[in-house]
């Protein structure tokens, strides 16, 4: 099968022909149509969050048909279109496990770093962590929903019930979050880098009622904000911004130190925390969710072979929504 392998840091992807995979006990085998390609990509090949091995295959954005399974798999049936997540595996049995934080999980794997990903024509994975997609989506469309959508969603649950809600960085999640918080009735407050008009128009196109960058206060307190952007001197920013009682919600894996601040910009119970990760529940409402939202997903499509301009145009950030590669040979 044809493969973007990733051989060393700070390199190309490079284009190769590998075995096909043999799914083993409780995995299937996915035929890759779509993968999208996230800044958790980008933090991996440059080096920010190294690899546990290589060569890797990444991409944690995938859709495509089962065309096999191992033993001991009820479901996915074989032929049913399925996403597979950042979050590949679990060992189910240890305390996060147990208590139903399975993202916390201290033996987890990862789809795309631990496990080869979705930058090829077939993938193997956990059948536990292989989601049926809601009819009616574009496989194109549907990839964001994996991760942009998922760790979005997780992340605007952190936030709690705030009505006012600031996205810091408007790329894939925050366009896919603004439109769930708008379906649930909250106002949203996008925050873009200082003279990223591109980005502020398409956040207004989305639903923003103010729109702004990052060295612009808000016309008014905000109840909580999310930070997509991997940009620690964010947090500080975003404390400023927020209400008494208010939380920051760091929604990458990845970000840059948060520098120092005063005490009193986080006193009067503001609360930071980050996301981690995703749960299967996370997966199951979500994607219930989002045909009802409507989530429409925004994206850039690129074949396969072009993985390297993909992620060179989201290092650059001149994707608008989210890029996602065409697998499937046409």
């Amino acid at each position: 099968m044809r493969a973007m392998l990733l051989e060393e840091a700070r390199a190309p992807l490079r284009l190769a022909e590998v075995a096909v995979p043999e799914p083993g006990p409780g995995q299937v085998r996915v035929k890759v149509q779509a993968c999208g390609v996230c800044r958790t990509d980008l933090h991996i090949v440059d080096g920010e969050l190294p690899p546990h091995r290589r060569p890797l295959i990444i991409g944690h954005q995938i859709v495509g048909l089962v065309d096999k399974a191992g033993s001991g798999v009820a479901a996915p049936a074989v032929g049913e279109l399925v996403g597979i997540p950042w979050l590949g595996w679990t060992d189910g049995s240890c305390r996060y496990c147990l208590s139903g934080r399975e993202n916390l999980c201290d033996h987890a794997k990862f789809t795309g770093y631990d496990i080869d990903g979705g930058f090829a024509e077939f993938t193997v994975a956990d059948h536990r962590y292989a989601f049926p997609i809601p009819a009616g989506y574009p496989i194109p469309q549907a990839a964001p929903l994996l991760c942009a959508g998922l760790i979005g969603y997780r992340s605007l649950s952190m936030a709690g019930e705030a009505q006012r809600l600031g996205l810091y960085g408007y790329g894939a999640a925050a366009h896919i979050v603004t439109q769930v918080a708008r379906h649930q009735g909250r106002r949203v407050f996008a925050f873009t880098r200082p003279g990223d008009t591109a980005s502020q128009q398409f956040a207004r196109e989305m639903g923003a009622e103010w729109v702004g960058d990052t060295a612009t206060a808000p016309p008014e307190d905000l109840d909580a904000a999310i930070i997509f952007a991997p940009a620690g001197e964010l947090v500080p920013v975003a404390l400023k911004a927020v209400a008494k009682g208010g939380v920051v919600v760091c929604g990458g894996i990845h970000m840059s130190d948060i520098p120092s601040f005063p005490y009193e910009e986080l006193w009067g119970e503001r609360v930071i925390r980050s996301v981690a990760n995703l749960t299967r529940r996370d997966g199951q409402e979500f994607l219930a969710l989002a045909p009802r939202v409507p989530v429409h997903t925004e994206v850039e499509l690129f074949p396969l072979e072009q993985a390297n301009e993909a992620l060179e145009r989201l290092r650059r950030g001149t994707i608008r929504g989210a890029a996602v590669l065409i697998v499937e040979r046409g």
